[in-house]
Formats: C-alpha cells, sequence, structure tokens
C-alpha cells in the first residue's frame, strides 16, 4: 500500500512536466496556425528551434513552483477542489514570474498570445492530467489494489456510517477489517491479526488512558493513528486535518518525512552513499590488509539490528574483536558462546542503564580494533546498508533485536523511519548521551526534519568524530 502512494506521488511530477510541455507546444502551433495569422500576423522573430528548449526550461521552473505550492504532498484524502485552486494559484505564479522577467529585462517579445494562451492551456492541461490520475487511481482502488486497511475502534454511530460509507464507495481506497467497541488487550490481539494500515479512533467517550494505549500500540506497530474531531482535546504539534466520508478526522503524524520528503532523502542516500563509498575505497583496503595481518578473516562483521517498522537486518560492519568472541550466527555455536561472554561483562561493566549498553574497557576489542572504533572507522561498510536501502546516512541509531525487545512502547516510534550512519543523537553526544536523550533527540528529528536538517548533520559528522566525542 505505502509503495502504492508513493509510486503516484513520484509519477505526478513527469506527469504534470509533460502536460507544462504539451502547453507550451499548443500555444505555439495554435499561434502559427492559419487561423491564427489571418487575425494578426506573426511580426517576431522566435523560431521553433529557439522555442522549443526554452519551454522545457520553464516547465521545469514550474514544476519547482508547484512543488513550493504542495501539490506533490501524498495526502488520499485531499479534495479535487482543494488541488484544484492550488494549480489556478502555481500556474498564475509561473504566469506572473513570466511577465514580470520579460517585462524587467525588456525582452524584444511581441507576442503576449503565446503567454497567455501557455498560461490558459497550462492549467487545462494539468487539471486534466490530475483528473485522468484520480481516475486512474480510483478505478485500480475500486478492484481492490492499494487499499488503505483500516480498524475503526468506537461503539458510537459514527464508527458504523464511517464502515458503511467506506464500504459502498471503495474508490476512495481503504477497506475496514474490523469494528472495535473499545481499546482494550483482546481489541490489540485482533488488529494484530488483521495487520491494518491505519487505526480510526472514533469512540468520544472512551477515557483517556484508553486512547494513549491505542495511540502507543499505534506507535509500537508503525500504524497511521487517526481520531474523530469529538477527541479533539488531545493537542499535537505534528497533526493534519482533512474530512472522511463527511466526518472531520485528525490524523497524528508520526513522522515529518512523507511523500516526497522519503523520494529526495533516498536519491540523497543513493548519491550521496555511492560517492562516499568510492571515496573511502582506499580506506577499505588498508584496514582489510591491517585486520588480515592481526587476525585474519573474516574481515566483515554482521551486526543483527533492527531497522524501520521493525525489521530486522545485518548491519555490516569492519570486525573489530577477536574471532572467539564476535557473537551472532556468523559465527555459528562459537557466536553462542560469545553471547553468553558478553551479557557477563555487560552485568560487570556497562556505563549505560535502559535498553542499550556500553562496555567499558571492553576486553574482546583488538588493538587495532579499538583504533578503528575510535574514529568510528569500523562502521564504514554500512555505506552499503545505505545502497541496499536498511539504512539512511541520517537517522535514529539502530539497535540489536534485544536490546530493542526492552524499549517502552513510546520509544518505539524511532522506528517509524529508517535508522542512520548518523543522527542528531549523534551529534550531539554520542555514547555520552542517556538512552532517553538519545530518544528524545530522534523524536526531536522525526517531528521537524527537513533536507537542511540532514545536511547539516552530515556536515557536523567528520568534525564529531574528529574530536572523538563520546565514542563507542
Amino acid at each position: 500500500m505505502k509503495r502504492f502512494e508513493l509510486f503516484f506521488t513520484f509519477l505526478q511530477l513527469p506527469l504534470d512536466y509533460a502536460a507544462l510541455v504539451l502547453a507550451g507546444f499548443t500555444a505555439y502551433t495554435l499561434r502559427f496556425s492559419d487561423f491564427a495569422i489571418s487575425i494578426r500576423p506573426v511580426i517576431f522573430n522566435l523560431s521553433w528551434e529557439k522555442y522549443w528548449p526554452l519551454v522545457l526550461a520553464v516547465s521545469a521552473l514550474w514544476v519547482m513552483i508547484f512543488a513550493i505550492s504542495g501539490l506533490y504532498s501524498a495526502d488520499p484524502n485531499r479534495k479535487f477542489a482543494a488541488e484544484f485552486s492550488k494549480i489556478i494559484l502555481a500556474c498564475s505564479t509561473g504566469f506572473s514570474a513570466i511577465t514580470i522577467y520579460v517585462f524587467f529585462t525588456l525582452q524584444k517579445f511581441d507576442s503576449r498570445f503565446l503567454v497567455l494562451a501557455g498560461w490558459i492551456l497550462a492549467m487545462i492541461f494539468v487539471v486534466f492530467a490530475r483528473m485522468l490520475m484520480r481516475a486512474f487511481k480510483a478505478g485500480l482502488h475500486y478492484g481492490g489494489f492499494g487499499l488503505r486497511l483500516v480498524g475503526i475502534i468506537g461503539a458510537e454511530e459514527i464508527a458504523e456510517t464511517i464502515a458503511s460509507e467506506l464500504d459502498g464507495r471503495r474508490y476512495l481506497g481503504y477497506k475496514v477489517v474490523g469494528i472495535f467497541p473499545h481499546f482494550n488487550q483482546e481489541t490489540s490481539k485482533r488488529l494484530l491479526t488483521l495487520n491494518p494500515d491505519e487505526i480510526l479512533f472514533t469512540d468520544p467517550k472512551a477515557h483517556e488512558a484508553d486512547t494513549l494505549k491505542a495511540i502507543d500500540f499505534a506507535n509500537e506497530h508503525h500504524l497511521t493513528f487517526k481520531y474523530s474531531a469529538d477527541l479533539f482535546s488531545t493537542i499535537s504539534t505534528n497533526m493534519t486535518v482533512s474530512t472522511l466520508a463527511g466526518v472531520p478526522i485528525i490524523e497524528l503524524k508520526r513522522a515529518r518525512i512523507t511523500s516526497w520528503g522519503r523520494i529526495i532523502k533516498r536519491l540523497i542516500d543513493i548519491v550521496g552513499g555511492l560517492t562516499l563509498l568510492l571515496i573511502c575505497v582506499p580506506i577499505y583496503l588498508i584496514i582489510t590488509l591491517i585486520i588480515l595481518i592481526e587476525t585474519g578473516r573474516p574481515i566483515i562483521y554482521k551486526n543483527e539490528r533492527v531497522g524501520q517498522e521493525g525489521k530486522k537486518f545485518n548491519a555490516y560492519k569492519f570486525r573489530s574483536l577477536y574471532q572467539k568472541f564476535c557473537t551472532g550466527r556468523q559465527f555459528g555455536e562459537d557466536g553462542q558462546m560469545a553471547l553468553q561472554k558478553e551479557q557477563e561483562l555487560i552485568s560487570a561493566q556497562s556505563i549505560k542503564s535502559g535498553p542499550v549498553y556500553k562496555i567499558q574497557d571492553d576486553p574482546r576489542v583488538t588493538p587495532f580494533g579499538r583504533f578503528i572504533r575510535r574514529f568510528s572507522l569500523d562502521e564504514i561498510p554500512q555505506f552499503l546498508n545505505v545502497l541496499l536501502g536498511n539504512m539512511s546516512l541520517v537517522g535514529p541509531r539502530p539497535h540489536q533485536p534485544r536490546e530493542v525487545a526492552k524499549y517502552e512502547k513510546q520509544q518505539k516510534i524511532v522506528m517509524a523511519v529508517k535508522p542512520g550512519m548518523s543522527g542528531l543523537a549523534q551529534v550531539s553526544g554520542r555514547s555520552n548521551l542517556s538512552f532517553e536523550d538519545e530518544i528524545k533527540l530522534d523524536t526531536f528529528y522525526l517531528e521537524n526534519w527537513t533536507i537542511l536538517m540532514d545536511v547539516i548533520i552530515i556536515l557536523k559528522t567528520p568534525f564529531v568524530v574528529i574530536r572523538r566525542k563520546g565514542a563507542w
């Protein structure tokens, strides 16, 4: 379902661009038609060879205006009337920009028709393209594709009304998988078996504690949480308001990294990860050679971690421990024995409290392993995880399954996004931070994410590493 929405969000940009280019080409064709020439002869010199590259460039600028206007946000509940008004405003902004440019640069250009017709045709073509996209998407929904599975909690009439409306209007893209009078332990078990994408809370008489439990459940299992406006007594700084089947609905956002934010972040990960991977090739070779000489193979240690939405993956690191002390399935029975040794060290020498641990003066670390850990060089292979899509360049730190198992429910919100090689917590204190402070910083990152924030964190990371402040 999420890939379905992301696909249509991504497809919208090239579709708009094609519509804008077509509008420009159509305006030129109309101006040079026999009918138009019979009314007013062409007295300006703008050949087709000069015109079409100009249309491509202007269309690209208009798409940027569309993006700034919010036309590429993934909101399945956005009404077409709101989208239509944004299209008119964005196209008018583009038209104004062209008019102002021609005026102030004193361009010798005597065809108001091309500009005016291009503006009108752009609005018509973009609106038509968006209508086709909506119709195509609605058709797929009606056929059962890309439906968001919804669990409704509430015994009031409003719950039955919404369920009935969604069932009768499947083109909206929702499928109700169950209605539950109240949120309790039995409800949570049923929801786990139904595996919905979101929870819709419509019980206005619910106790605050029950409501908070439902929110914790949604955060823990990475579900979208929505509730009817009757429950508006709870305030969130990261929410959106929309209507669903005629009922005002408020959605609590788990993270700001959605729709185009995810796409741009992924593109940055691919380009940045590949670039940094190639830059680090000499370092790879040197570290590989030294590890081989010092303790032999394996060079890479596969460390099982928990990523986005609780999915497990192997985080790649240069091995910094002696082989006999390495844990995990990679080392078979020896890994199980090493795990027991690690538990003893955690009990005796861990300097962190809470779910995570840090062993001070770890005797298992090799001399060279201590060096690469101090400068975080052991984590360079995680650029491969970034390219594979398990991790991001920036995000919350991934932890081991046994650590995540000890998380409080509200702490699992940090798994709403991909874990990162670096993050706000890492550049704010690295391992000197308490787990609670780390969670607070990661939650702040989720709720206030911007591309600029990621860039700043990436730029700060090498300086923090060089200063060796709080090295793991």
